[in-house]
């Protein structure tokens, strides 16, 4: 073999150095890069912006004023962390502390249970199913005002419906949103009778994901209704069961409507929540800063008891 043969194999069969990409297009950097983030940003906008203007921009509102004494008229005096400490001390601060958790512990049960009880029963083969699920969620599109305004008629203690088929059975009516040991459970039921339809909804897709062959396998092997919730249809519901438990807690922290349309907050205060203690500091007593003050203070106790669910969560949920 020739010398210039030999030298022309040996320069095919030697291994070449890798090529270098060209520059600002290594590893996906560079000026591709920061297109994709712009594009990205781009599409984000149309999210991102009402998000700035209507939550994270009021939010830091609130904040600033929180540090301040203000009636809302004249200008601003700095006051530091005096609000968070008046809030902390005020016995009526604790007490719409203390009638919203009531609210909670009345209402989560009653919500959950009933709107399992109405996915499970229209989960089954009837007959005008979709009417019933649409029915049964037209409250849940209604307005709170009127929903409201409907129960506190039906609860009336001298005209009221339920009153009077109380009454039918020899039962003598409590005096409902007029007295003060029953108006919170009052406003509980006007609640929970308007939130099912999205409990249902929820848990009915959840339902629905479940597979047939387990509940029917477990059908085959001889478990019966119960076991068969309690084993398998409960289990694999978790994680909408987590769902509907984080949201209806979320909401719970925040009612106002109903409270508003329907008692105002009292009587003698016996369902003023938090939230309607801060629209009574900042509309009617003229106190911005402690109603900014009570509202972090309250967006602090949620954000506490979400992550607390959601690192809970990985002892019960189960994700199939």
């Amino acid at each position: 073999m020739s010398a210039p043969t030999v030298a022309a194999a040996t320069a095919a069969t030697a291994p070449r150095p890798p090529e270098r990409a060209p520059a600002g297009r290594r590893s996906g950097r560079g000026v591709p890069r920061a297109k994709r983030v712009g594009w990205i940003l781009l599409f984000l906008l149309p999210s991102a912006l009402p998000l700035l203007a209507f939550t994270i921009g009021p939010m830091l509102g609130a904040a600033w004023i929180s540090l301040h004494e203000w009636n809302l008229l004249s200008p601003m005096r700095w006051v530091g962390l005096a609000n968070f400490a008046d809030q902390l001390g005020d016995p009526a601060t604790r007490n719409a502390f203390g009638n919203t958790l009531a609210y909670i512990v009345g209402y989560m049960p009653l919500v959950y249970v009933g709107g399992l009880a109405l996915a499970l029963a229209l989960n089954a083969r009837l007959k005008g199913r979709s009417l019933l699920r649409g029915i049964y969620f037209l409250p849940v599109v209604s307005s709170w005002i009127v929903v409201a305004l409907v129960w506190r008629w039906l609860l009336n203690p001298s005209v009221g419906v339920v009153n009077w088929a109380l009454g039918l059975i020899g039962i003598d009516g409590p005096g409902w949103w007029t007295d003060p040991a029953w108006a919170m459970p009052s406003i509980i039921l006007a609640s929970a009778w308007k939130d099912l339809g999205f409990v249902m909804v929820i848990l009915l897709a959840g339902l629905q994901a479940i597979p047939t062959d387990v509940i029917e396998a477990a059908r085959v092997d001889g478990a019966g209704w119960w076991r068969r919730l309690r084993s398998i249809v409960l289990p694999l519901l978790s994680p909408s069961t987590f769902f509907v438990v984080v949201i209806t807690l979320i909401n719970g922290f925040q009612v106002f409507d109903q409270v508003y349309a329907m008692t105002g907050g009292g009587p003698d205060g016996s369902t003023e929540t938090v939230v309607l203690r801060v629209h009574a500091l900042a509309f009617r007593y003229g106190e911005a800063g402690g109603a900014a003050a009570l509202s972090w203070l309250l967006f602090a106790v949620i954000l506490v008891v979400t992550v607390i669910q959601v690192r809970g969560q990985r002892r019960w949920v189960t994700y199939a």
